[in-house]
Formats: C-alpha cells, structure tokens, sequence
C-alpha cells in the first residue's frame, strides 16, 4: 500500500506543480496528518493544514517541476530523493535537491517532511540571482 501511496503523491505533486490542481495531493493527507519542512518548524495538522502547506509551497514558485531520483518504500513509509527546479516569482531560475520522508497507515500520509537547503535555495530565489 505504500508503494501505491508514494506513486500517486508523486502524481499529485506533478498536477499541483504544472496545473495548480490541491486537491489529489490534499486527499492524500490523514485526519490526523503532521506535515512540515525545514522552512516551516511548525507543523500543519489534517486536510486543512495539507492545503496550507501545499497552497504555500506552489505559490512560491513562477514555475516549478519536481523529478524524482530515488523512491525508497517499505510497508508503511517512503523516503523520495528529488530534485526540483524552476522560476521564482521575481524570475530567478533556481534548481535545488531534498529528500521528502512520508510515513503511511493504510492509503494515508500521517506525516510528511521534506528536508533540503534553505540558504542555498533561499539565495537563488533573490531577484537577479544566478543559479
């Protein structure tokens, strides 16, 4: 089931990344969910919070695309090497690497984290700035 709910994240992401589209990656969260970053100590909790985040993390970005280069899944986590790339909303290209950690009960997300560089991306994202 895992396996399954890691696809379809990667799925939902790519939509909410190319078409603004919230609600596959929203529906993927549990009532009980826990997601945050590096960025955000702060935790969001539940759908509500998912849309938060989510809604937070596209409008960041001009454009953006994320690509996957390792999924690692057992029964009940995955942990996803990516690399994501694109514009700013000032229009520096910046392109960064993370690791998203996902743990799963039945077809659920309970928690997600996403941990990668904040200064190196935080740098790219100023106006005039070259990746």
């Amino acid at each position: 089931m895992a396996e399954d709910t890691a696809h379809r994240f990667v799925r939902a992401l790519e939509a909410l990344e190319a078409h603004h589209d919230l609600n596959d990656i929203v529906a993927l969260f549990d009532e009980r969910s826990d997601i945050g970053n590096v960025l955000h100590p702060e935790s969001f909790h539940g759908p509500d919070g998912a849309r938060r985040f989510w809604t937070t993390y596209r409008e960041s970005f001009a454009e953006v695309r994320s690509t996957f280069r390792n999924r690692i899944v057992s029964a009940d986590r995955a942990a996803l090497e990516w690399n994501t790339r694109g514009t700013s909303t000032s229009g520096s290209p910046f392109s960064y690497d993370g690791v998203s950690v996902l743990e799963i009960e039945g077809d659920k997300i309970t928690r997600f984290r996403a941990y990668f560089n904040p200064h190196a991306l935080g740098r790219q994202m100023e106006p005039n700035s070259r990746s």
